[in-house]
C-alpha cells in the first residue's frame, strides 16, 4: 500500500554504496523511517529533500505494518535551508531533534508534536536563538508530561536551590538526606537552581507561546536551564546525549 503524508526529516543515515535510510517525523504517523533506494546518486529523483529540517510532501510504498517502507517520492513544500546555514544555530536545533527522536515512540501518530516542531522551526527560521530552542525542549518535555519541576521541594513544598534528575524535581536540603529518597550517587548529578532561572522556566514552560518572545534572559541563566533540562533528559533516555545545550548560549555565528 501507498501513504501520502507530510514530513521533517529528523535524520538520515547511509546505507550501503548509495542508498538513504531517513528518519521522519510525519504528520500522520509519528516517528517514521523509510528507505531511500539510491539517494545519493548524482541524478537521484530526491535531490536536497533529504536534507534535515526539510519538510516535505512524502510517498511510502510497502506493507501496512512494514518498519521501513520505502521512500518513492517526496516534493519539498519548504527547505528551511537557514537554519542549516549557522553552525551555531544548526547544532542548538540537532539537540531539539535529538529529543523529539528519544522520546517519542516509532509509528504512533502525534499531530500535536508534528504541528509544534513546524510552527518553531518557522519561529526559529526568522531568528535563531538559545532561548527559542529551549523553549522548544521544555515545551516537548511537558507535552510528553516529562517536565521537570522546578518550583518546590515536592515532599515538603520548600524552596530548593538543587534540582535532582533522578527525581525529576528540586528537592531541599532536608529532604534529600532522608534515606530512600535521594541516593548518595544522586548527589553527583544534581543541578543548580537559582530563583531567577526558576522563574524563567514557569514562563517558558507555562506563557503562550506568542509571549514568550518578550522573555529576556542573560545567556548565564539559560546555560543554567540548560543544563537542568540536559541532566534531566539524559536520565529520562538513559544515556548520554550527543549534544548538550547547557553551555550553547554564547554569542556565535547566526
Amino acid at each position: 500500500m501507498q501513504i501520502r503524508t507530510e514530513g521533517i526529516v529528523l535524520k538520515s543515515m547511509d546505507y550501503g554504496e548509495a542508498d538513504v535510510i531517513v528518519t521522519y517525523l510525519t504528520r500522520d504517523l509519528g516517528i517514521k523511517k523509510a528507505f531511500a533506494k539510491s539517494a545519493r546518486k548524482i541524478k537521484s529523483r530526491f535531490g536536497g529533500s533529504l536534507e534535515p529540517l526539510t519538510h516535505s510532501l512524502i510517498s511510502l510504498m510497502g506493507k501496512e505494518d512494514a518498519t521501513l517502507p520505502r521512500l518513492t517520492q517526496s516534493d519539498i513544500i519548504r527547505p528551511y535551508q537557514e537554519l542549516r546555514e549557522g553552525y551555531a544555530c544548526f547544532v542548538r536545533i540537532c539537540s531539539m531533534l535529538e529529543l523529539t527522536c528519544g522520546l517519542l515512540p516509532e509509528g504512533a501518530e502525534n499531530r500535536p508534536a508534528f504541528q509544534f516542531l513546524l510552527s518553531m522551526m518557522d519561529r526559529l527560521a526568522e531568528g535563531c536563538s538559545t532561548l527559542d530552542t529551549l523553549i522548544y525542549r521544555v515545551r516537548f518535555l511537558k507535552m510528553k508530561g516529562y517536565a521537570p519541576k522546578l518550583d518546590n521541594c515536592p515532599r515538603c513544598v520548600a524552596d530548593s536551590a538543587w534540582f535532582y534528575p533522578t527525581q525529576g524535581s528540586v528537592v531541599c536540603d532536608s529532604c534529600s538526606v532522608i534515606p530512600d529518597v535521594v541516593l548518595p550517587q544522586d548527589r553527583k548529578l544534581r543541578q543548580p537552581v537559582s530563583q531567577g532561572a526558576a522563574r524563567l522556566y514557569e514562563a517558558i514552560a507555562g506563557w503562550d507561546l506568542e509571549k514568550t518572545a518578550r522573555l529576556k534572559a542573560s545567556p548565564a541563566m539559560l546555560d543554567e536551564i540548560g543544563a537542568i533540562v540536559d541532566a534531566h533528559t539524559e536520565h529520562l533516555l538513559k544515556r548520554p546525549l550527543r549534544i548538550r545545550e547547557g553551555k550553547m548560549s554564547a554569542p556565535g555565528p547566526k
